[in-house]
């Protein structure tokens, strides 16, 4: 018996108790015979249904609890590890249900690959950790950026994107963001220039993928 044949059976049942003559009337016109629907009605649950039913209810517990970030890899490992559920759950057999349910794993998209950018956007690693021969302020810079997470639980985030003056250590400017973008560090770099005036500092950076984004 499919869901569907299944649904309509119940919704029969249903209706037939407060309407006369409609339970016929419904077979017909959905092109089911009385004598399925009446075994559906006398069935005796399986012990194969009832575990169904227990995965489904042990499923959607386990789903909730993970906010929606649990595929059926370790889904599985937790069923099979629940204390309640006294049978050997295979991979497949969680991968249908979950599919059944419509739960898909609303897991975070992996990052694309940082691919290296042309050599022109690189260049030498010119203050090589020299941060004593620093004479005056703007002579160089340091840029960088960092996740920040806040809340109760530290469930949300943002990005920190900061430009600091070696020569002071003092922070020039910052930026907030809610990702990393070269937008984000291109703002930034533009509040620093207008604290600082008209210079022409050496600028040290990680090299990661903002900023040596075209």
């Amino acid at each position: 018996m499919n869901a569907q044949h299944k649904l309509a059976y119940q919704a029969i049942e249903t209706l037939s108790v407060d309407y006369h003559g409609v339970q016929a009337f419904l077979l017909r016109e959905l092109g089911l015979s009385r004598q399925a629907f009446h075994q559906w009605r006398h069935h005796q649950v399986t012990d194969w249904e009832q575990q169904e039913e227990q995965l489904k209810a042990k499923i959607t517990w386990y789903f909730d609890q993970h906010r929606q970030r649990i595929g059926a890899g370790k889904m599985t490992i937790y069923l099979n590890h629940d204390v309640e559920i006294d049978f050997e759950v295979p991979f497949k057999r969680v991968k249908r249900l979950m599919s059944a349910l419509h739960f898909k794993c609303q897991s975070r998209v992996k990052k694309r690959r940082r691919t290296k950018q042309a050599e022109q956007e690189l260049r030498d690693n010119l203050l090589n950790q020299q941060f004593d021969q620093v004479t005056e302020p703007n002579q160089v810079w340091l840029a960088d950026s960092t996740e920040v997470r806040y809340g109760v639980k530290g469930e949300y985030k943002l990005r920190f994107s900061g430009v600091l003056d070696l020569h002071g250590r003092y922070l020039l400017a910052y930026n907030l963001s809610p990702t990393e973008t070269s937008e984000a560090i291109i703002q930034t770099f533009e509040q620093a220039f207008q604290s600082a005036g008209n210079v022409h500092p050496m600028v040290h950076t990680d090299r990661g993928a903002a900023f040596t984004s075209k």
